[in-house]
């Protein structure tokens, strides 16, 4: 066993977060010991069970404070029997369970125990009190006896509490999470037209969102210490109101912090205000007018609608059934951004996911950061540095990351946790590399945070891989099928949920029977048949794909003759989306259901809402 669980991928070294603040003292009288870190037994210690002490008497394992971080104490004795004669150290190994990092301490002794007690009269008793832990974790402690025999070993499980918890509410990491952080809300109503809202800053916090929320409204403001030259201890946000649009009675303002710990992942504040006790509804007799003035404004509204729909029945007429699938040219407001991770399991699949990524671009105006399409960056900062800059930069956005998942991924994901090596010929002859392995070490690590998982989507496409080529962190998580669920993953995008309450919003053209009517998606669903073809004719098309590492280095050259048509390929995508994007911009389609509109600076896409009856 080894104290660190080490994680090596492509030079990416990830160390177990248990670690001790202080050196452990062991001796006592008539006893010298000494101690060792990161250094289990091994084989050596193992006994039988006739030459081995008894088994160790653990105590309750408790959780305290020492120098202002939560720590655990362990403490056990020695059986006052005749095998402590036979006693030489101790084995301390503690498990976390959340993230599957262990540590292990071991007391060596240096001379024979010569009593069945201690000096005083009292049983052996040792103990370990400053292996620093983690909010919000499992760990699992085992102790053994050396030398050790067979199931001789005692262990106990402790979970460790929340923030909120008093035993720890005071740790210099929750501190640093906010656990004693209040912002004493207090909302002023009497202004004309404006609502403020009043609350006490956090000393580990310069960031905050303020939002402001009510059925059918949600405004948000991003507040920051960055602002203001002196240190604030309050801040003022101020919301301006619609007299016109009176929001109803309650109100709710919710605030986000960012702590250096939790970052977006952080408590929330919420506050209700009545409205109402400052500003009283009309009264009822206004109701009667108020109604017949917007029955007269919708009658007239119609009546100006129709006049505008006979105006144009000729030029519908004319359009194709071709364009009429196409959605409306309406420019989208506030672009979105999806990061793809995959595996480059074959040349057929790799052409897949170009033609994905043409699909985004071109039918979803959806911006797409691709290790393809960005080999000159990637070239220049390294592989490792290139992917968590991605990520960094999609936490402090609403983007997101889209995993797709093949059989590459179960086999590389398998070889993590200590399966044998993958290496696939397209990893080794393409310019960039394999850069799944590297970017799933750097992504599982912040699936435990709960926020993080809103940034991830996993899919696979139905037709040449399975639900069984997710990884197991992934389960956790909606998987999507491709692209049977794509409308279901956009909205993922878009942020936006698909069923609201009274109704069911819709996006025309991305429906599995529907994706293929543009040029784009054409091409993409050609893609997949080609490679689910070639699957039918290759059933071990993937182990045909693997290569041994003494054909390494002859990949490894060829990769000078690949790259050039790699290249290629990428050229071609990129002049189709191009080809796209000006094809569907001289598109056009007039839509007669209620339709919400969504703008973005690179294509267009029609929102429907379906009524659905309460």
């Amino acid at each position: 066993m080894f104290l660190h669980i080490y994680w090596l991928v492509s030079g990416l070294v990830i160390s177990s977060a248990l670690r001790i603040l202080d050196k452990p003292n062991c001796t006592q009288q008539d006893l010298k010991c000494s101690f060792q870190v990161n250094n289990c037994s091994g084989e050596g210690w193992i006994v039988p069970n006739s030459h081995s002490p008894s088994r160790p008497m653990l105590l309750p394992v408790e959780i305290t404070k020492l120098d202002l971080q939560p720590v655990i104490f362990v403490k056990w004795s020695a059986s006052a029997d005749g095998s402590v004669t036979r006693l030489k150290g101790t084995e301390v190994h503690i498990l976390d369970e959340t993230s599957n990092q262990s540590l292990c301490v071991t007391y060596i002794f240096h001379n024979k125990l010569g009593n069945t007690r201690n000096p005083n009269g009292q049983m052996w008793t040792f103990s370990l009190d400053n292996v620093v832990v983690e909010p919000r974790s499992s760990y699992l402690v085992s102790v053994n006896n050396l030398p050790m025999g067979l199931n001789f070993k005692n262990e106990k499980r402790i979970a460790i509490p929340g923030c909120e918890d008093p035993k720890i509410q005071e740790a210099r990491v929750c501190v640093e999470n906010g656990s004693l952080w209040d912002p004493h809300m207090v909302v002023d109503g009497n202004k004309t037209e404006m609502i403020v809202l009043t609350f006490d800053t956090g000393p580990f916090s310069e960031h905050y969102l303020v939002s402001i929320h009510y059925p059918g409204f949600q405004y948000t403001q991003n507040v920051s210490m960055v602002q203001y030259m002196e240190n604030r201890t309050s801040l003022n946000v101020t919301f301006e109101l619609n007299k016109l649009q009176l929001p109803p009675c309650e109100i709710v303002f919710r605030i986000q912090p960012f702590f250096k710990q939790c970052k977006n992942d952080c408590k929330h504040h919420r506050l209700s205000f009545d409205y109402c006790f400052y500003y009283p509804r009309l009264p009822s007799y206004r109701w009667p007018l108020i109604i017949m003035t917007t029955l007269g404004l919708v009658i007239c509204g119609f009546l100006a609608w129709l006049r505008l729909r006979a105006s144009q029945t000729a030029s519908e007429e004319s359009l194709s059934n071709t364009s009429k699938a196409e959605p409306e040219d309406i420019l989208v407001k506030g672009r979105k951004k999806v990061f793809i991770v995959y595996s480059l399991d074959h040349p057929l699949y790799r052409n897949i996911v170009l033609k994905l990524c043409a699909f985004l671009l071109a039918k979803c105006g959806t911006e797409v950061v691709l290790d393809l399409l960005d080999s000159t960056r990637l070239g220049m900062v390294g592989s490792l540095q290139w992917l968590d800059w991605q990520r960094q930069k999609i936490d402090r956005t609403s983007d997101k990351i889209l995993i797709l998942c093949s059989r590459g991924v179960r086999a590389k994901w398998s070889a993590m946790c200590g399966g044998e090596p993958v290496i696939l010929k397209e990893d080794a002859q393409s310019p960039v590399g394999d850069m799944l392995t590297p970017a799933l070490s750097i992504m599982v690590p912040h699936l435990v945070h709960s926020a993080s998982l809103q940034k991830y989507i996993v899919a696979y496409f139905e037709n040449v891989s399975s639900k069984d080529d997710v990884p197991s962190p992934f389960n956790i998580t909606v998987k999507y099928k491709l692209m049977k669920h794509f409308e279901e993953v956009f909205f993922r995008i878009l942020d936006v949920e698909k069923q609201e309450p009274g109704r069911m919003n819709r996006i025309e053209g991305l429906a599995e029977d529907e994706y293929f009517h543009c040029s784009s998606g054409r091409a993409l669903r050609d893609a997949i048949e080609e490679f689910h073809a070639y699957q039918l004719d290759h059933p071990h098309w993937f182990e045909e794909e693997l290569i041994k590492d003494e054909f390494l280095d002859e990949c490894s050259f060829e990769a000078f003759t690949r790259a050039e048509t790699a290249e290629s390929v990428i050229t071609k995508s990129l002049s189709e989306l191009n080809f796209s994007l000006s094809s569907m911009n001289n598109q056009s389609e007039h839509n007669d259901r209620k339709t919400r509109h969504f703008k973005g600076p690179a294509s267009t896409l029609l929102y429907r809402e379906h009524n659905v009856d309460s």
